[in-house]
């Protein structure tokens, strides 16, 4: 004879099974780790679609420095920019460890940022955190500042939008 449950127990059961899922979900790691220059920046995994090596960028002409050109992914055009040459650090160098952050699709706009290098994900939760000059900023066990980058922000900023001279 088959085993009897209340529908009590059953119910129970399955809530406290989702709450155990949703915990686990906002306890995972959803924050990258990349270099720009020598600097250590933080970025939301939600603000990125994808992470490649540089795909192959047309030069637009009358464009300013740091705006690398446009490039074609997977049948999708994207402005590529040099993080490091817009914040004024110096161009990023072509060695095997550069990426290109494309924007995730929320943010409505096909961009790639290229950086120096990803340095894997990184759990924040247990690293200081304050705000200078209106900038997010954490110190981890090692003492390293890591910057914060609000890639939402960036991309609708008046100065990156502008890449023509």
């Amino acid at each position: 004879m088959s085993r009897r449950f209340s529908l009590r127990e059953f119910q129970q059961n399955i809530l406290s099974r989702i709450e155990e899922q949703e915990k686990s979900a906002t306890e995972q790691v959803s924050t990258l780790g990349v270099q720009v220059g020598q600097g250590l920046w933080l970025v939301d995994m939600q603000d990125i679609s994808e992470v490649l090596p540089p795909p192959s960028v047309t030069p637009v002409p009358l464009t300013q420095p740091w705006y690398r050109g446009v490039a074609n992914v997977r049948g999708n055009l994207y402005s590529i920019s040099d993080f490091s040459s817009f914040l004024g650090l110096g161009e990023t160098r072509s060695d095997g460890l550069v990426r290109v952050l494309l924007a995730s699709p929320k943010l409505n706009c096909n961009v790639g940022l290229l950086v120096t290098s990803v340095l894997g994900l990184r759990d924040t939760s247990k690293w200081r955190s304050e705000v200078r000059d209106s900038e997010e900023q954490f110190l981890n066990e090692q003492g390293q500042v890591w910057r914060k980058l609000n890639l939402a922000q960036l991309v609708h900023q008046p100065d990156f939008l502008q890449v023509g001279i």
